[in-house]
């Protein structure tokens, strides 16, 4: 397995990271059937490798709204395999895409190096006692009720004060675990119990979030809020996910997880050569 801490640190003295997507789902809302074998998956994640991708994102269970819920057993054949490949080929991070314990510590001992839970532990308790023990980097992300339910009509008085809220609740939890602060990264969870003015509003002062003093990952590719915005569906909606990845960067956001790893990181080696310094791409 990578030494995770090593990694982490490693990435984040970039000028930013990008997590490939290799959803190992026939159901998810842009690729969900594409990569389904172990061997299609395995493809798509190499070829996200070649592309530039910094850390590789498994996840055998679709988090779309009103997706089917996925038994652990069912999880963990479609994922285990596809890691212990990925991991056999692919030099940087790992990361488990999971909200149960036992498919995170499953991955972990075949070789995966962070945890990606969309639920921040609400769906299972043991999370953060599994983060605490492999002490690898936790991906905690805001997000209301479930996949089936989180898009009914979800509400906030004042969207940024209360993710913020949300995220430090789950944050202490993790903490007072044992999780070490300098393993946790927040994903301000855009289009999970989020209407369009809220993933906007989010995006708009994502500064605040990043203010919270911890690497902040972001995830809108191709995502609805794209197509309500543009009229496109998932499969036209790239140049108005790289609007969103741009904005987010600006703002201070440092990890992107994405479908089309080569348009991004090519869009955004340009943005931070412009923001920052270009000699640390020559």
């Amino acid at each position: 397995m990578i030494d995770s801490i090593y990694s982490i640190d490693e990435l984040l003295k970039k000028p930013f990271a990008i997590m490939g997507i290799v959803n190992v789902t026939p159901d998810s809302f842009y690729d969900g059937g594409r990569h389904c074998t172990v061997s299609a998956a395995v493809e798509h994640a190499l070829k996200l490798s070649d592309e530039g991708a910094d850390i590789l994102d498994i996840g055998g269970a679709s988090s779309r709204p009103g997706a089917s819920a996925v038994s652990i057993e069912e999880e963990l054949e479609r994922v285990l395999p596809v890691i212990e490949k990925v991991v056999s080929e692919f030099d940087g991070p790992v990361s488990i895409d999971t909200t149960w314990a036992p498919v995170a510590e499953a991955a972990i001992e075949c070789g995966a190096s962070w945890i990606n839970d969309i639920s921040a532990g609400r769906f299972d308790d043991r999370m953060k006692e599994v983060a605490a023990s492999k002490k690898c980097p936790v991906i905690l992300m805001h997000s209301r009720g479930t996949p089936q339910t989180m898009q009914n009509n979800p509400t906030y008085n004042d969207v940024i004060c209360e993710v913020k809220r949300e995220l430090l609740i789950s944050i202490d939890k993790f903490l007072n675990a044992g999780v070490a602060g300098r393993n946790i990264i927040i994903d301000p969870g855009f289009g999970f119990a989020k209407k369009c003015n809220h993933n906007i509003s989010l995006l708009k002062c994502l500064n605040e979030i990043v203010q919270m003093g911890y690497p902040v990952l972001v995830g809108t590719s191709r995502k609805s809020l794209i197509g309500e915005i543009t009229g496109k569906n998932a499969n036209n909606r790239l140049f108005g996910t790289l609007a969103t990845v741009a904005a987010a960067y600006l703002r201070g956001a440092r990890i992107f997880r994405v479908h089309d790893v080569e348009a991004s990181k090519d869009m955004l080696k340009v943005l931070s050569a412009i923001e920052n310094d270009p000699s640390v791409f020559s």
